[in-house]
């Protein structure tokens, strides 16, 4: 081997075990972030194999110690106390130190799916624009994982924490802010979201690679998936780059909003959901709190109603797993042509509500939409219960937008209606001996059944039929 060559690489091996050597932190432990409040936070990184790394944190008089591994790696926790800050970490190691400042300790929430979690301020959401100017607040923090995919999955992220600051709210998810700013008003503590989404990804690029492959069904419905250049297109890519390196990262919850890619294959979207929720939850040991949001009205270029029907498999996850909650949307669109609607904050404050009432102990009557839950014939009608249904339903007109019934032949009719406190009462005189109901049943109805508190009814039908 010639010498140059020989001495070159003894010399860059000999660097690369010294960077090894050196106490090091994932990047997302940085300056600004905010630590779940009143938990034993995690804590790990990288230094010498079998060096001791101590933590002091400026909250507490106790030092963690804990030996590296002979991977070069360590973890640990430490006791966070109530919301308060900011505070500063120190982490040693030998003669190696870190410090980390302008640490707030509250609430941390994860935000992730596809392009309407995505969409902020640069993407025209025009509340977020109008919001730019007066949005410094230095107790809410963002971290903004970048769009990168990755075959394997990764150990950190190229992203820090950022204050809340016109700069740093402009290119950040609208709906995570809104949620974030609503939090720290009413709750009055420092906030962290993570924002881990990208523009027109499938759940399957969501959920590690080995739980779609081991599942044929998941495996057979991924491929579905049409390859576009700017997006990512195999199971697990995303988890393993933006979701897989912070799991673990201690969070209060995760909001969710995707679907609209998923439209292809919808029958398996449940199914789907459950295995990316069970997997989250695993990858954290720890059933957080998972609230998402229903696909908006959209002109669907599909010969079926493929939006409506992955609608109704997104209801079935909302009342088939713990700790879960949906927001329905169909209010709140402004162009059906359009698949990422403009009321963002309105979203933002459904979610909001759904961790109030479930979280946070705040009571609030009515705070999610009615979903369909069981009907009863009753001789020439069809009576309809609601999960979720506390006060009177309401119409915000004369007639129900969508609402239709069918007899035997399978031929549904404009039906008519009587409202019974917080059931719905379905008829009509050319559906004598009536057997289904469908409300809200197509891609870009926009239905106008409301709860007490004028949260819409999600779409349903009782039946099963092919179409």
């Amino acid at each position: 081997m010639n010498k140059t060559i020989f001495f070159t690489l003894i010399f860059f091996i000999g660097i690369y075990k010294v960077q090894a050597q050196k106490l090091r932190l994932p990047s997302f432990f940085s300056n600004n972030m905010v630590l779940q409040q009143q938990e034993n936070v995690n804590f790990w990184g990288w230094a010498r194999a079998g060096q001791e790394v101590k933590i002091l944190a400026s909250w507490s008089k106790d030092t963690i110690k804990t030996i590296t591994s002979g991977d070069a790696e360590w973890k640990t926790s430490i006791l966070t106390p109530k919301a308060g800050g900011p505070y500063k970490i120190l982490f040693q190691s030998q003669d190696q130190e870190i410090t980390l400042e302008n640490v707030m300790v509250g609430e941390v929430w994860l935000c992730s799916g596809q392009s309407n979690m995505q969409w902020s301020a640069l993407n025209n959401v025009k509340e977020m624009k109008e919001a730019l100017p007066s949005i410094s607040n230095k107790n809410i923090r963002f971290l903004q994982i970048s769009n990168i995919a990755a075959q394997n999955p990764q150990n950190d992220i190229y992203d820090k924490w950022t204050e809340c600051d016109p700069k740093s709210a402009e290119a950040f998810s609208a709906i995570g802010y809104f949620f974030a700013e609503n939090l720290n008003k009413n709750l009055d503590i420092p906030i962290g979201i993570i924002n881990a989404s990208w523009g027109g990804s499938a759940a399957e690029y969501w959920v590690p690679k080995e739980d779609i492959l081991n599942d044929p069904e998941l495996f057979k419905n991924s491929k579905l998936q049409k390859i576009a250049p700017r997006k990512p297109y195999q199971p697990g890519v995303l988890w393993n780059s933006m979701i897989h390196p912070f799991a673990g990262y201690n969070i209060a919850g995760a909001l969710w909003y995707q679907g609209e890619d998923n439209t292809t294959s919808y029958w398996g979207y449940d199914h789907l959901m459950q295995t990316l929720i069970s997997s989250w939850r695993k990858a954290w040991n720890k059933e957080f709190p998972f609230y998402f949001v229903q696909i908006a009205p959209h002109s669907y270029k599909y010969e079926k109603p493929n939006a409506a029907l992955l609608r109704e498999q997104q209801a079935k996850t909302a009342m088939s797993i713990s700790k879960t909650g949906m927001v329905v949307t169909t209010d709140l669109v402004d162009n059906i042509k359009d698949i990422h609607p403009q009321k963002k904050r309105a979203v933002a404050l459904r979610l909001a509500d759904l961790a109030f009432v479930n979280d946070y102990g705040i009571r609030k009557k009515d705070y999610q939409s009615p979903i369909y839950k069981d009907y009863i014939v009753e001789d020439d009608k069809i009576r309809i219960r609601f999960y979720h249904a506390e006060g009177k339903l309401q119409v915000k007109d004369k007639e129900i937008i969508g609402l239709y019934i069918a007899g035997n032949d399978h031929v549904f009719k404009p039906a008519n209606f009587k409202i019974e406190n917080n059931e719905l009462l379905v008829f009509s005189k050319d559906v004598p001996l009536p057997i289904a109901v469908r409300f809200g049943f197509s891609n870009t109805s926009m239905p106008n059944l409301f709860s007490s508190t004028g949260l819409p009814v999600s779409p349903f039908r009782t039946d099963n039929w092919d179409f």
